[in-house]
Order: structure tokens, then C-alpha cells, then sequence
């Protein structure tokens, strides 16, 4: 069965060796890139209502007391606000292409969905679903956004199934050379 829980800054950095395993067998990047995600993800932890959710195997058939649930998943997001790299890059792109005002309609107020990842063993079951449920339930901010690679993926069609649109496609962060698209939909989910 599989649970999720939350945890606040704190949990998620004691767990960030977890989060990178999970990570790194989902998205399978060159190992001189892990030191630098672990650095950008704890300091994700720092960021204005930051939240996370676990997502964790039980084994509900196992004799009492149960043993450690194994973690197969997480997702977690803060709000974005000025003098954050991915909220003004992001930002002044939608700026440039959509303009000044839309830009501020869709990063004004916005939760930023940071990372979703399911360990590849468990992926195709709805956990990435239900954690992005999970994780936007009750949220004020007045939309989501996220950034995904801009190709089809699973969870490209995740994300569309989910409501998000394209906000901007063919977007090199950067620094970069790989081609994202940013998403976005209004809150709350429904």
C-alpha cells in the first residue's frame, strides 16, 4: 500500500541522500550533475512555504511491528518570489514571449512544483498523480507551474491530463542546451 506523508524543511534535508536516489534512477543524469542538484535542492527546502510529500510503500501483510516503509516517490514545491533563479528566469521569458501582464497572472502569485519524481519501478501506478494532488490541496497561491523536459514523456502527458498547458516550449534555461517547456494551470485543482 502506499502512503503519503509529508514533511516539512527539516525531514526533507535529513532525507536528501533518499531524495537523490529516487531522483537520480528516475531521471538518470550524468553523475557530475548529482552534487550540484543535492546543492540546489536543500536550498529548495529553504524557500517561502516550502512542501513536501513521500511517497512510501507499506507492507500491510507483514507481522507486527511493521518494517520501515521503503520511499518510491516524491514531489514537493514552494511559492515562488522575486530573486529566485527558476521564478525570474521563468519570468522574464514569459515576459518576452507572452508579455508583461500575462507573465505576472501565471508567476504573480504562483506555487512552483520544483520536483516530481517516482522511482522507475513503481512509475505508471498514479502515484506522480496523486502526490501532485496531494501537494496542491489547499494551496492560496493561484496557480501551479513547473518546468519538464520539452519532448513526449509520461509525464508530459501527466501534467497535460492534469490541466496544465504549455506556457512557453523550446525553452533553454541559461546556462543550458536542453529544450523545456513550461507549464502551468490555475488553482486549485479540480
Amino acid at each position: 500500500m502506499i502512503e503519503f506523508r509529508g514533511a516539512g524543511p527539516a525531514e526533507f534535508a535529513e532525507r536528501l541522500e533518499t531524495v537523490i536516489d529516487i531522483y537520480t534512477a528516475a531521471m538518470n543524469p550524468p553523475e557530475d550533475q548529482i552534487t550540484g542538484r543535492k546543492t540546489i535542492m536543500r536550498n529548495h527546502g529553504t524557500y517561502p512555504h516550502f512542501q513536501c510529500y513521500f511517497a512510501e510503500l507499506r507492507d500491510s501483510s507483514a507481522d507486527f511491528p511493521a518494517p520501515e516503509p521503503r520511499t518510491v516517490g516524491f514531489a514537493y514545491g514552494f511559492r515562488g518570489v522575486p530573486g529566485q533563479w527558476w521564478h525570474d528566469v521563468v519570468l522574464r521569458g514569459l515576459a518576452d514571449r507572452l508579455g508583461q501582464e500575462a507573465a505576472y497572472a501565471w508567476m504573480g502569485h504562483a506555487f512552483e512544483l520544483a520536483e516530481i519524481h517516482v522511482h522507475p519501478d513503481y512509475q505508471g501506478k498514479g502515484i506522480g498523480r496523486a502526490m501532485i494532488t496531494t501537494l496542491c490541496a489547499g494551496r492560496r497561491e493561484r496557480s501551479a507551474v513547473l518546468s519538464t523536459h520539452d519532448h513526449p514523456t509520461a509525464a508530459r502527458h501527466l501534467y497535460a491530463s492534469m490541466g496544465f498547458t504549455d506556457l512557453l516550449t523550446r525553452f533553454v534555461f541559461p546556462g543550458g542546451h536542453e529544450e523545456y517547456a513550461i507549464a502551468g494551470r490555475p488553482l486549485p485543482l479540480t
